[in-house]
């Protein structure tokens, strides 16, 4: 078969057809191609460039309520043919789940129009414009202070691919995506302290990143802020995490509101759809519909259609986030969450992860505060998702009278997530996607931080 990309779809659609002809009673095929870019610069010189293209199929197929599943980067006649036969055999030695299947029929489709996933630019962006965009993110940083005297690097990245899937079901779609983005990573020097920060922007095509300056400049600021950092005293105070950092704590409520983790009772929120579990300026939504983002698609990877699904309103817990095979586990319907690489059963992602908005600027957040941890940086694994205990190695600032006053190291964070979304006293205004999971600064009233 002639494999141009418009056969894709049709080769995917002729895999399901060649597995459901070779036993299988229900099949699902998944193909996915992409070329990546790299640039990365140190210390003005180029350090290296990579690029790399990729293309590979992955089918799952049911017999009765048995799955195999296989996947092949060989999409040539005999690939495709070992590919479908080694599914086969897998679903044959593999035990019977009774809530192993597709999505009901009546389930399946995808979000009509343009979501604005892909740019032509990113492919027509030559590597000379994509070397200087990182030399001029590195340049700005070290020009940016004496203090700024050594750098990790720079980095422009592209990625343009295409996703397309069909079962046995009648579902077929498919959708191009692209991305670059642009970092640098500098270090600050002042005496015998040495601090490394970083910045960067991404955006769907090249007009939407943040100034090579901008990132630069930001970087070494960042990394400067950091110098002579001291080691605070242990004490309870309000802490606030930046966006960058509170992201990592919507990081752990996705694992706690993830299907499997509630079916296996693996999460502090097993159980408690309908009752109050933060505050009630907390609205947390996965929302995969909104046009441009990162974790935008037509459909999830069952064929189900994307969509908005408030997980937390106003402080109460109103869904967990679920494939279909975690949804029939629970007695409920999928939430368009299916997901999943080239082969295995889907698992669980979230779109667009965000907590809403907020009215106070971050600068009025920290104003209010006499003593207190503003959080820059986050170490280590700390977070027990059954019992909600959290505790984190973390850097930053130390907040006095309202203002920024000095670096702060080598301190742990702690409380518990039920104790701290419950807490959570002040939502910023600074709502920014730089990925698919974005926060807005974030206080939380009182957490105990541990210095010396």
């Amino acid at each position: 078969m002639e494999l141009s990309p418009n056969h894709l779809p049709e080769l995917a659609q002729d895999v399901v057809k060649r597995a459901l002809a070779a036993g299988a009673t229900d099949a699902e095929c998944t193909i996915e191609e992409g070329d990546e870019f790299s640039a990365n610069v140190r210390m003005r010189e180029i350090e290296n460039l990579k690029e790399a293209g990729s293309r590979g199929a992955g089918l799952r197929i049911l017999i009765g309520r048995k799955t195999g599943a296989s996947y092949t980067s060989d999409l040539s006649p005999e690939g495709i043919a070992l590919m479908v036969r080694s599914a086969i055999e897998l679903a044959d030695i593999t035990t019977e789940d009774p809530h192993a299947g597709l999505p009901d029929p009546d389930e399946f489709g995808a979000i009509p129009g343009d979501l604005g996933l892909y740019s032509p630019d990113v492919e027509a962006l030559d590597t000379e414009l994509k070397i200087d965009t990182a030399k001029r993110a590195e340049e700005a940083a070290l020009s940016a202070d004496p203090r700024i005297v050594n750098s990790e690097g720079a980095s422009f990245d592209t990625h343009v691919g295409r996703h397309i899937f069909a079962n046995s079901r009648g579902f077929s779609g498919q959708y191009r995506s692209s991305y670059c983005s642009l970092s640098t990573v500098p270090v600050a020097r002042d005496g015998d302290s040495m601090e490394r920060d970083y910045w960067y922007t991404m955006a769907r095509g090249f007009a939407g990143l943040e100034s090579p300056e901008h990132v630069g400049r930001t970087a070494a600021r960042r990394a400067l802020q950091r110098l002579n950092p001291v080691k605070v005293d242990t004490q309870k105070v309000p802490v606030v995490f930046e966006p960058r950092t509170a992201r990592t704590l919507l990081d752990n409520l996705f694992e706690a509101v993830h299907g499997m983790s509630i079916y296996r009772h693996e999460s502090f929120l097993a159980g408690k759809l309908g009752e109050k579990v933060a505050s009630e300026d907390l609205t947390v939504v996965d929302d995969s519909t909104v046009p441009g983002l990162f974790g935008t698609s037509p459909f999830d990877d069952e064929g189900v259609p994307s969509r908005r699904t408030v997980v937390i309103e106003r402080g109460v817990l109103k869904s967990y986030l679920l494939n279909t095979y975690a949804a029939r586990k629970l007695g409920m319907k999928t939430t368009g969450n299916a997901s999943r690489g080239l082969t295995g059963n889907a698992g669980i992602g979230h779109g667009n992860f965000f907590i809403q908005k907020g009215v106070q600027t971050p600068e009025q957040i920290i104003a209010a505060i006499p003593d207190g941890f503003y959080v820059t940086e986050l170490m280590g694994f700390g977070v027990n998702i059954v019992t909600g205990d959290y505790s984190r190695g973390a850097a930053g600032l130390w907040i006095r009278n309202g203002e920024l006053a000095f670096a702060v190291s080598e301190v742990t964070i702690a409380g518990n997530l039920k104790e701290m979304l419950l807490g959570l006293e002040t939502i910023g205004s600074d709502l920014e996607f730089r990925g698919s999971v974005a926060a807005p600064t974030l206080k939380i009233g009182e957490m105990t931080v541990g210095g010396k």
